[in-house]
Order: structure tokens, then sequence, then C-alpha cells
């Protein structure tokens, strides 16, 4: 018996090749409007669907393949008799292959000003009852919707002459979720056109299961989202190391966050744990700035996660010698440095971020309540404006270090504070962070300010250099009075801006924005602080 093959699509990409090559393996092509006339001015020998039907295509095209004669022939079970004689007494015969892909619906309504009827005429109505009658049928249809699963067909059928049970089931999903998608598409456009009702339809793929959720007791699964190719976690490569847990995900999601909101000329380092960057440097090399970002706070480091924005390097791989840690993720690892961190752990995960030169795609960002989802654009930027609104001045050199400053804070639990210090000409670090702390004077004067003083005693107890030159109280006094400190939101009361001077900053960072901006900076002016409005809150919950 003859096989067929039934075309008919919007995007002709590589369809002349691949219908030649169905011809080449015993195919008879049947096809419809400007796919025909194309295959037939490429020399392709085509029936037309009315050929088969007995019917002309009509109504502007939008009826054509909707018969019994085309449904009939996709959707007879084979190995069925009763179907088999049913087919044959209404002169019904077998399709092989479909392939179509559909009006481009979404691409029309993506243009500016597209009217409604422009809209509703690019709704495929034939297209998906075609692909979904050969879907549900893949046991005997193969059905391609994407010009991408060309060349594996026509590679099976030129080998074989079949196409196989795996890959007519792969295909068979494939329609089904395009279908989904398009109607989706469909469903959202129409529901704000007509209704003037917003729907938001989403669609992740691959769902993979892990160990546990944020705790043991607790199921979790991570799915990808495939219209997202840019920088992701789904295109991070495993190189080594156990699988991913659920905290794990959203401690490398915030690291990404953090780095690419710095946006450093520099080697960069993060350290994050339990979803807040603790650590954060630049260097004039990598190992510096991991060195700095981990003395920000040792402590908090220990099976921390690091992401870096450089190839990590031996030297870097060798700094982490006796230190305990979950994560490494990296542009790419230096062969050297691969090897050296593999022996480290058998468990330690090491993460190739591909694209990271790439921004982020989607400029969404979701979070479900019970019974609800919540949508945000991305929180893109650190100001809107730069007003020293003190009578002390804010030096212009300070503004890269501020820069950091915000872009740290930006990435840690509100109410956050973060306290940043230029170590080196043009390299930053993170000296100290408060975090989600319902009340910003706790954020600065029980966490950051003593997290900060805490860590430059460190630093001193080990320089043999500054113990010679000053006491530890100076040092910590000279420090501080050079730091920026950020907030991630305006200060209610006046009582932060002391509790930040108190502890021996001069430097601050605010949205501002609050009722009382004028007592807030008043009080900086008795303090001789010097302050910034940036007018861009950064809550982040």
């Amino acid at each position: 018996m003859t096989k067929r093959a039934l075309i008919s699509v919007s995007d002709k990409t590589g369809i002349t090749e691949f219908s030649k090559t169905l011809i080449k393996n015993g195919f008879e092509i049947i096809s419809t409007g400007g796919t025909s006339a194309l295959l037939k001015k490429e020399g392709v020998e085509a029936k037309d669907v009315s050929d088969i039907t007995g019917f002309p295509e009509m109504m502007d095209g939008r009826v054509k393949t909707l018969h019994p004669k085309i449904h009939g022939g996709l959707l007879f079970l084979r190995g069925k008799a009763d179907h088999v004689k049913q087919a044959e007494n209404n002169g019904i015969t077998p399709i092989d292959i479909v392939v179509v892909n559909l009006y481009p619906f979404r691409e029309t309504v993506a243009k500016p000003g597209v009217s409604l009827g422009e809209a509703i005429e690019n709704i495929d109505i034939g297209g998906p009852a075609l692909l979904r009658s050969a879907a549900k049928n893949y046991a005997s249809v193969a059905v391609i919707c994407d010009p991408d699963d060309y060349e594996t067909v026509a590679g099976e059928l030129n080998r074989s002459g079949v196409i196989s049970d795996e890959t007519r089931k792969r295909l068979a999903v494939k329609a089904f979720r395009h279908t989904a998608d398009y109607d989706s598409a469909v469903d959202t456009y129409l529901s704000a056109a007509l209704l003037n009702e917003k729907v938001k339809r989403m669609s992740f793929v691959g769902g993979e299961k892990l160990r546990y959720g944020e705790n043991w007791h607790q199921e979790a699964t991570y799915y990808t989202d495939p219209a997202d190719t840019c920088l992701n976690l789904s295109n991070a490569r495993q190189l080594h190391g156990k699988e991913l847990s659920y905290n794990n995900y959203i401690d490398i999601d915030n690291a990404l966050l953090t780095l690419k909101d710095l946006n450093s000329e520099n080697p960069a380092a993060v350290i994050v744990k339990h979803n807040n960057p603790c650590g954060l440097a630049t260097g004039k090399t990598l190992s510096e700035a991991f060195s700095a970002a981990w003395d920000g706070d040792p402590v908090s480091a220990f099976g921390s996660i690091i992401c870096v924005n450089r190839v990590f390097d031996v030297q870097t791989a060798k700094r982490l010698d006796k230190k305990f840690i979950e994560i490494i993720a990296a542009p790419r690892f230096e062969p050297e440095a691969l090897e050296i961190l593999k022996k480290k752990s058998e468990t330690l995960r090491l993460l190739e971020l591909t694209g990271f030169d790439k921004p982020f795609e989607s400029r969404y960002i979701y979070k479900h309540v019970t019974g609800g989802l919540l949508e945000q654009t991305r929180d893109a930027g650190l100001f809107e404006k730069w007003e020293v609104v003190t009578k002390a001045a804010f030096p212009e050199n300070k503004k890269g270090l501020s820069e950091f400053a915000m872009s740290v804070c930006k990435c840690i639990k509100s109410n956050s504070i973060s306290i940043a210090y230029e170590y080196e000409p043009g390299c930053y670090m993170l000296l100290g962070m408060g975090a989600g702390q319902p009340n910003r004077v706790d954020s600065i004067g029980k966490l950051a300010a003593p997290k900060a003083r805490n860590n430059l005693k460190e630093m001193y107890d080990k320089s043999a250099e500054l113990q010679k030159a000053m006491t530890c109280e100076e040092y910590v006094k000279k420090v501080f009075s050079e730091c920026v400190m950020a907030s991630d939101a305006f200060f209610p009361f006046d009582d932060s801006v002391v509790h930040a001077y108190e502890a021996g900053l001069r430097y601050i960072l605010s949205p501002g924005g609050s009722i009382r901006d004028d007592e807030v900076i008043a009080t900086a002016d008795r303090l001789g602080v010097s302050m910034v409005f940036t007018g861009m809150r950064h809550f982040l919950h």
C-alpha cells in the first residue's frame, strides 16, 4: 500500500528538501494551498487535499482539511478489523505522516496596533486538529510540528525506511504540547481583547524529582522553562558532585542575580548562604576577589555556595583548601582547577554557567501564595537618581563603591543593610550585612555593623603590618569612616542614621521617600553624615 504524507505549513523552512526525502522513501505527498503551490514550483509532485476530499478549499481557506477522508485516514486503528473495514467501505486510505505548523498567531498579536480581526484570522483551526488527530494515533502516524525534527525523521527513513516508535512517541508529545501552548496564547489574547480579563498560563517541562524540598519532609521537583534560552539554571551544566537540592537552586539563583546586578568589569566572587549573599567582593584577580569575599563572613561561608564571573582558575581553587563548600558555579573552569576541585570532594557540585555573558531573558518573576500567583517585573537597576541631600558632601569617587553596596543590598532579604569597603583602589568587598529583620535599626545596630567590626578585628589580628601601624580600634574606626552603608528602603525615623553614626559610618545610601525625610536629613546634618537619596527601593521578601 502506498504510504502518504500530509503537508501543510506556515513556516516553510526546509520543507522542499524534506518532501523530496519523503518521495525518495516511497511517500505520496498531499498538500494544501500555499504549501502545495510551493512544492509544485520546486518540482515536488503533490496532490491537493481537494483531490482527496472531493471538496474545494473554501471560505478563504478556513475549510480545507476538516473532512472524514483526512481525519479518518489519520485516526483509524490499523490493527482493528472493524476500523479497517469502515475505512475501506468509505474510501478512506491511511495517512502515515503529518507535517503541520500553525498560523503565526503569537507573532501576529505581538505586532503593535494589530486589529482584533487580523488576530482572529490567524487562529488556526484545521492545523491543531490535524496535529491532535495524528498525535492521538502515534502508534501508526508520525506527526511533525517543528522543522528542527525534519533531519531526525529523514535520517531514520533513509537508514531503515521506517520511523521508530521512540521518535513517534516523542513527536506526539511535542505536538500535543505545541497545540496546548498555541491554545493558551489564543485564550490569553482573547480573554483580554473580548472580556477585559487577564489570564496567565505557564508551561514548564522536564520535571526532575529532587531528594527533598526546603526541609526533609517536603517533596520537590524542578521544572525547566523551554522558552528561556539565555542565562539560567536550567542551561547550567553540572560537571561534578551529587545532585542539586531545592535550597541549592534557590541559593544559586540569588548568587546569579547578585553578580549580574553587580555587572563588574573586574573579577568578582559572591558567597551565598540561606538565600542571602554573606560575602561579595571584586578584585584585581579572581583569587583576590574570592579571598576578600570569604573574609566578609568566614563563619557563614561554611557550607555555602560560591559563584564567580570569571573562569575558575587554579589559584582560586587552591584557596579552597580546608574550606567546606557545597557548590561552585562559574562561566568555565580551568582543566587543572577542575581536577583540584574534583579531588577535594566527591559531593562538591561544580556548575558551568552556559551563556554567563548573556542577560536574563525573562522579564517577570512569580511567587505562589495560597490560592494565587503574584507576577511582577524584575527589580532591574540600582538608582533612579543620585541626590546628595545633606550639607556634608558625598565624594564622587565613592560612587563605584556605592553602586557595589546597593547591588548586594538589593539581593539581601528585607529589611536589608549592607556595609561596603574599598579595600584596594577599585576593589570592593562586603564588610557586613543585616538581613530579614522586621526593623531596620536591628539590621544596622545588631547585625551589619557588629559583623563588619568583628570581620575587621579578625583581619587586624592576621596582619602584623596593621598591628605595627595602629591599634585595632583605630583600624576599625578608620575603615568605618571610609565605608558606604546602603539601605534597601527609606528610613522611617532618624534612629537608623544615629545607629550608623554611632558605629562610625559616615556615608549612607537610601532611596528616600519617607514622610520624615526632613527629620532624617536634619539628623544627618547635625551629625556630619553624608547621605544620598537614590529614589529606588529594593525590598526583597
